[in-house]
């Protein structure tokens, strides 16, 4: 069993960042992808970024293109991150920290994987 916990939330206002942490109970090496989510009341749990740790694709990331310039994944032994920067009130949701150990190609779509935290709280005011 893999534990994923998220850390690093907060209220900021527009323009502001923070960063949040994910921390696993496995190296991350062991997951082939980590990936952030974020899901607004009313609305579907979407991806927000992903990064390949191992294999062919290690190191790769990928973006929505509402983050796309603004935030930034990474990852190291025991945590993955995502740096955000120029914040928008629509930024504003739970984000969760999502795993997996097989590369699909569809890292966008939260049926891909198969570990998840318990979320963090992201607030942008205007």
């Amino acid at each position: 069993q893999v534990i994923l916990e998220e850390s690093g939330g907060g209220s900021v206002q527009t323009g502001g960042s923070l960063r949040l942490s994910c921390e696993s109970s496995i190296l991350t090496y062991y997951l082939t992808s980590l990936a952030w989510f974020r899901q607004a009341p009313g609305k579907e749990r979407e991806g927000v970024a992903v990064i390949y740790t191992s294999g062919i694709r290690g190191g790769t990331t990928f973006y929505d293109d509402s983050v796309k310039g603004r935030f930034t994944i990474s990852r190291d032994t025991n945590f993955a991150y995502l740096q955000m920067n120029s914040l928008k009130p629509e930024d504003s949701a739970t984000y969760y920290c999502a795993g997996d150990q097989s590369l699909d190609p569809t890292w966008y779509s939260a049926g891909s994987y198969k570990y998840w935290g318990q979320g963090t709280q992201v607030t942008v005011s205007s």
